[in-house]
């Protein structure tokens, strides 16, 4: 089976080593964020809320420092907004409703605005004019849902016509438009929110599982799936109305091996891959 091998993209400076990554993440202009604590927060701990620190490395290696205080998350999700500020979010809450679930730090990492975006997030991913786009997993019907960084609900799958939409198991946002590709059907969905009643477009798919989903043109790439499947990489083309296979392989870590526990983001053309110890990112581009 063929491998293509991902090429190594950024790394936390070793300086940095000494603390522990909470969270990581690749914004929507490429730049990769890593939020770093003194110690992990543990379940059931009295570790919340701790003070952070986000080390962000553009692909250029240029390095900036982020210090946030009072982070509430003891699981979170990570993002970079166009303004420099930040958004970190608990993925999981004990109340749908809870309004400390979502923090906004502007860029000199103060707090300035709280809310909620409901429970089990999968994937929090902001775009680039700052909307904050929220994959949830099975456990909350939303679906997928685009919000406002001041909490303002702006789009929501609730009547989007997306077929057997259970879980979001993979989210792409590049510019302003997202794909998705949704358990229990796993179609290839666009979402374009300034198409208004024609925001959504759908594809029946029958490449299963795929954790983060690449597109370029008419050309997709899937990459995960289950069991063995797991660092499969599917490409595929966009008919009229259905995604076509065009051939199957392995995606591994530039030294070829299996990636293992892993963290993906889909931006655009391109699927970020970070593994343990969270240290580096590696991209794979559909573009090349």
């Amino acid at each position: 089976m063929q491998k293509t091998v991902l090429v190594p993209y950024v790394h936390l400076p070793r300086a940095h080593h000494d603390r522990h990554v909470v969270a990581s993440t690749v914004d929507v202009f490429g730049t990769a964020h890593w939020l770093l604590a003194e110690r992990l927060p543990q379940p059931g701990g009295d570790a919340l809320p701790f003070d952070a620190l986000v080390v962000s490395v553009d692909p250029s290696g240029n390095v900036d420092l982020t210090e946030l205080s009072a982070v509430r998350a003891r699981w979170p999700r990570l993002d970079r907004l166009p303004d420099g500020g930040f958004v970190v979010a608990a993925s999981r809450t004990r109340r749908c409703q809870d309004a400390n679930q979502v923090q906004v730090f502007d860029a000199l990492g103060r707090e300035m605005s709280s809310f909620s975006v409901g429970d089990a997030i999968e994937h929090l991913l902001a775009d680039e004019t700052g909307h904050i786009w929220v994959g949830h997993f099975d456990e909350n019907p939303a679906g997928i849902r685009r919000w406002s960084a001041t909490g303002r609900l702006a789009w929501t799958s609730d009547g989007a016509a997306i077929p057997g939409l259970f879980d979001c198991y993979a989210l792409n946002v590049s510019g302003t438009v997202a794909w998705a590709c949704t358990y229990t059907d796993f179609p290839l969905v666009e979402i374009r929110p300034d198409r208004g009643g024609r925001s959504v477009k759908v594809w029946t798919n029958h490449v299963r599982g795929a954790r983060a989903v690449a597109v370029h043109g008419q050309r997709v790439a899937f990459y995960g799936g289950y069991g063995k499947e797991r660092d499969r990489l599917a490409h595929a083309e966009l008919t009229e109305t259905s995604v076509e296979p065009t051939d199957v392989g392995l995606l591994t870590l530039p030294n070829g091996r299996a990636a293992g526990s892993r963290r993906v983001v889909g931006r655009g053309s391109r699927i970020y891959v970070q593994t343990e110890p969270f240290t580096a990112w590696e991209v794979f581009d559909l573009s090349n």
